[in-house]
């Protein structure tokens, strides 16, 4: 069989398939299908220094070919999550990302600090989500405000660090220089869409928060692209995500570039998509003769 195992900034998986942060939770309800350990690593539910309640509902809407979320970052806040979440996953055998979040660049800075001296093995900064009014956004979108956050951050944590990128801006690949710059070890690409839908009977936005982020198969060609295109400007690993669904999505996604890939909306529909996407990859790259996962990626051949 082909050899699976990938390394994003000096931290080795065993395979380059990641669960996305706010579709697997912390892993313990999937946890009674398979073992965690089958994963290359999670991605954990993005936190905060206060738990946070999210946004009110509705919050969830089924789009064509995916689905809008405006869930606003719900989660219990970084102290439950260190003394409760984490001694449960620490011995999974899996690596563990934590998705960090804040209102200001402190808040961002301590839950940093915070994760720097826990079982963690990575943290993946989120300075893009397009459904939280205060923070998130505001960070993701301009070369100067992602470019301090990270610097910011940079000076606090001591793990290594993903910066996970908005696909709402105008160059993403300004963005990801911008971030590698300030000390990104990795970017993950890309967040959810900003999208909207409209009640016609009630002539309301069907989602209480008026707008959400739009992810599932609908997205999958913009990630490619933008994947494709960060790849070629920066130097530091890429981790590939939006719409994957399939095995044939993973091998795609890692030739526009991805060291690693995340699956999340999938999820959704198909818990075991990871095992599926792992066994058709394994299969396809055995088929093919090809000896090792990295060989493959970044080997679009543009016309």
């Amino acid at each position: 069989m082909a050899d699976l195992s990938v390394n994003i900034a000096g931290v080795p998986f065993k395979n380059p398939i990641i669960t996305a942060s706010g579709c697997f939770g912390f892993g313990k309800e999937y946890e009674k299908l398979y073992p965690l350990s089958k994963l290359g690593g999670i991605s954990l539910k993005g936190t905060t220094l206060e738990e946070r309640a999210g946004n009110p509902a509705p919050r969830i809407a089924e789009t064509p070919a995916g689905m809008l979320n405006s869930v606003g970052l719900q989660n219990p806040g970084i102290d439950h999550f260190l003394k409760y979440d984490l001694p449960y996953l620490k011995d999974k055998d899996t690596v563990l990302i934590a998705n960090i979040a804040g209102h200001s660049v402190e808040d961002y800075c301590e839950v940093a600090e915070k994760v720097s001296d826990s079982d963690i093995d990575m943290v993946e900064l989120n300075i893009s989500c397009p459904n939280v009014k205060s923070g998130g956004l505001a960070f993701g979108v301009s070369c100067q405000s992602a470019g301090s956050i990270v610097k910011a951050v940079r000076s606090r944590c001591k793990k290594p660090l993903i910066v996970k990128l908005s696909p709402n801006v105008t160059d993403i690949t300004e963005i990801a220089r911008a971030v590698e710059a300030e000390g990104a070890d990795s970017v993950s690409l890309i967040n959810t869409l900003l999208g909207m839908r409209i009640d016609i009977q009630t002539r309301r936005p069907v989602l209480k928060n008026n707008v959400g982020g739009l992810s599932g198969p609908a997205v999958f060609p913009v990630a490619v692209r933008m994947v494709w295109q960060v790849k070629q400007a920066v130097g530091i690993p890429v981790i590939g995500m939006g719409g994957i669904a399939t095995w044939k999505d993973a091998v795609e996604m890692m030739m526009a570039g991805a060291d690693a890939i995340q699956i999340g909306a999938a999820l959704f529909s198909d818990a075991y998509t990871p095992l599926k996407v792992a066994e058709g990859m394994n299969a396809w790259l055995d088929e093919q003769g090809i000896r090792h996962v990295s060989e493959i990626v970044g080997q679009v051949k543009p016309w």
